[in-house]
């Protein structure tokens, strides 16, 4: 059994490689979405290939997916083979308008598929007619499958990949499958065992420069491993790349290091105003009786959402939305208890929404201002319901 499209998706790269297309790598801006670009961007160079610009949405103020603001930006690359990473699922209209721009798009992502999926070619072993058995890999899990068809390792036939680069690839997906929490079983499992007993020996200076911070001695492979999500998993965008990216993706140790000290400085603070926004939406939720929690404001930056989120629905058993509100649109996070479906509650309510997506018990959602409320009563009838 194959997932499907996933050796259309390395034919038609391979061809871009031959042709000398530009190809531009458009991830999401966590550490999923993050390792898998970078995964396939080196596997792309290594190949001889000419990614053109790498871009990381910046979700404070672009939100979740392609988005108005990046196809701007983008436009001055087409034509180019664009391939959207960890993302891409819902952007059904954003496609159409890549489309018309001049790009030819590759969706290799593996959140929950809508009615229908857009026009691109689709590498999700959740659409529809996919016959691959395990449905949890992590995006990064995919873009190392793909890179195992392109590079040729034992799966791949043709060239051999190095055993280096095939370790980088594997610490990188163990990264990103315990990031984005996916199941550790079957295919997840090996990826993760296999990245962990590389990761003390990593050839990356971007992950040499933590052990600096963490020495070895001091942890197993997994309390690194941990460690090194819990600072790069929220990073903000600097011209377009996260600050993840710029650390995993370093060829220097030093700078590495020198970027490492903020980001680690930078979380702390982080963690700080996360514990003080879940202290505050606690007080609030033990006094309201209600199917759901719903809350935000300006306050909540949309980077923290999902983690405050996370908290409350584990604290309170209950369906959560936590969301950042501006003067025109309000972006947030979902998470829900184990047997509720996020996705379903907001398709449910999607006609009242801008963009949704993501995973059963962890998801997405943007919302004009003026729907606000009416989402809120549509998820409460919906809830109350269930």
């Amino acid at each position: 059994m194959e997932i499907k499209n996933l050796k259309k998706a390395a034919k038609r790269i391979l061809s871009a490689i031959k042709k000398d297309e530009r190809i531009v790598l458009f991830g999401d801006a966590d550490l999923d979405g993050t390792t898998s670009v970078i995964i396939l961007e080196e596997a792309i160079k290594n190949l001889g290939g000419r990614v053109s610009l790498c871009y990381f949405p910046d979700r404070g103020i672009e939100g979740y997916g392609l988005n108005e603001n990046a196809l701007k930006i983008l436009s001055n690359y087409a034509p180019a083979l664009l391939i959207l990473l960890d993302c891409g699922i819902g952007n059904f209209k954003e496609v159409k308008v890549a489309k018309k721009m001049g790009f030819e798009v590759i969706i290799i992502e593996h959140h929950e598929v809508l009615a229908e999926v857009p026009q691109a070619l689709v590498v999700n072993p959740k659409q529809k007619g996919d016959k691959y058995p395990f449905k949890f890999l992590a995006t990064c899990g995919l873009s190392f499958k793909l890179t195992s068809i392109l590079l040729g390792s034992k799966t791949g036939g043709g060239r051999v990949a190095s055993k280096h680069l095939e370790q980088g690839f594997l610490e990188l997906a163990a990264l990103g499958t315990l990031a984005d929490m996916m199941p550790q079983v079957e295919d997840n499992q090996i990826f993760i065992e296999k990245g962990l007993d590389s990761l003390p020996f990593t050839f990356r200076p971007g992950l040499q420069a933590f052990f600096k911070i963490f020495p070895q001695q001091n942890f197993s492979s997994r309390e690194l491993a941990q460690k090194i999500i819990s600072i790069l998993q929220i990073t903000d965008s600097k011209n377009h790349l996260t600050e993840s990216y710029l650390v995993l993706s370093s060829q220097d140790t030093t700078q590495a290091s020198q970027l490492l000290e903020k980001l680690s400085a930078k979380s702390s603070q982080r963690q700080q105003l996360i514990k003080e926004l879940t202290s505050e939406i606690t007080q609030k939720a033990a006094a309201i009786s209600s199917p759901l929690i719903f809350e935000g404001g300006p306050e909540f930056p949309h980077v923290l959402t999902g983690a405050i989120a996370s908290r409350i629905c584990h604290k309170f058993k209950k369906p959560t939305f936590i969301f950042n509100t501006n003067q025109n649109l309000s972006k947030g996070s979902v998470r829900t208890p184990k047997g509720v479906n996020s996705v379903e509650a907001l398709t449910k309510c999607s006609s009242l929404l801008e963009v949704y997506g993501g995973h059963p018990q962890a998801s997405g959602f943007t919302v004009k201002a003026e729907n606000l409320e009416k989402f809120k009563e549509c998820l409460i009838e919906y809830f109350k319901k269930l």
